[in-house]
């Protein structure tokens, strides 16, 4: 395995949102006012062109200006890891190439989508990446999105290359993470990717989590992380419950858009999601401000508790 301080990245790392002007196009303002909001809540990064980041709705010129703001913007001790997934291996060599220029801290893809990639095709595709960069490599595994599993002989294949330190997984099963882990080793990251089971993932070997609605309530999922690291299982327990509290709901509105109005009641403006991601419609914005109320009242309660 690659020689790399992995302490960087054990922690709540925010999926983080998009930003963009009235106009749609990439506010690189609004890009450091988000990072400078996470980073005073305690969160231990970002993760910056993923599902949350719309990164596969953007052109590689905007992905590449999005995280060369975050760079601008982070402090000294914020890990950032660039996911530079795409469809084509041409972009994501790029994209890698890029993330090393600007100082990344490590990598991250999906598979390729769309057509049906053989296992030999995503370890050539991953592989590319990683002989156009030496930044630490992320496999994410999202096969609701991507339509293409990661399997055990694929990751022990993988693990061969020194760069792979880690796999985001998000999947619902809580197994398949601990048999990734065990796979890979005590050293070997892994990042706990469904936001309503931190806590489940975490107690069957993740070393971190990487979440989208992190963003918008990043308080809480600290909250569930220190928790549990220090032994206070009951209150992660009623940290994780107020968490999908807030999950559940939002899970019945545009969850893109609800959660970049939640943002902005917080403070950053992000814009609307990109379509076609669908933005919250007027005469929801009122069960958004209710739903917001709600999660403050659990964040207010978290920094009472702890």
């Amino acid at each position: 395995m690659l020689q790399t301080d992995l302490s960087k990245f054990k922690g709540i790392i925010v999926a983080m949102n998009s930003c963009y002007d009235r106009n749609g196009r990439v506010d690189e303002g609004a890009v450091g006012e988000l990072v400078a909001f996470l980073a005073k809540r305690g969160v231990k990064g970002v993760y910056v062109g993923g599902s949350t980041g719309e990164g596969m709705l953007q052109s590689v010129e905007e992905r590449k200006r999005v995280l060369e703001a975050v760079m601008a913007a982070k402090p000294l001790d914020f890990t950032v890891i660039a996911h530079v997934g795409a469809i084509t291996t041409r972009d994501s060599v790029e994209l890698a190439e890029h993330a090393e220029s600007v100082g990344a801290d490590a990598l991250s893809a999906i598979p390729p989508f769309y057509y049906r990639i053989s296992e030999h095709g995503v370890e050539e595709h991953w592989a590319s990446m990683m002989r156009a960069s030496g930044l630490p490599f992320i496999i994410y595994h999202i096969p609701a999105t991507t339509g293409f599993s990661l399997s055990k002989p694929l990751l022990q294949k993988m693990l061969a290359y020194p760069q792979t330190i880690g796999v985001k997984i998000t999947t619902p099963s809580t197994y398949e993470l601990q048999q990734f882990k065990a796979l890979g080793g005590p050293d070997f990251l892994l990042f706990n990717g469904p936001d309503e089971q931190l806590l489940a993932g975490l107690s069957l070997g993740a070393d971190a989590g990487i979440g989208g609605t992190y963003g918008m309530m990043p308080e809480l999922f600290v909250a569930i992380y220190e928790a549990f690291r220090q032994g206070r299982m009951e209150e992660a327990r009623t940290y994780q419950t107020w968490a999908n509290d807030i999950i559940a709901e939002l899970l019945d509105m545009p969850v893109y858009g609800a959660i970049k109005e939640i943002v902005k009641m917080r403070g950053v403006d992000c814009g609307q999601p990109r379509l076609p991601l669908e933005p919250v419609p007027a005469d929801r914005l009122p069960a958004v401000r209710k739903l917001y109320e709600k999660m403050m009242s659990y964040v207010e309660a978290c920094g009472a508790a702890v």
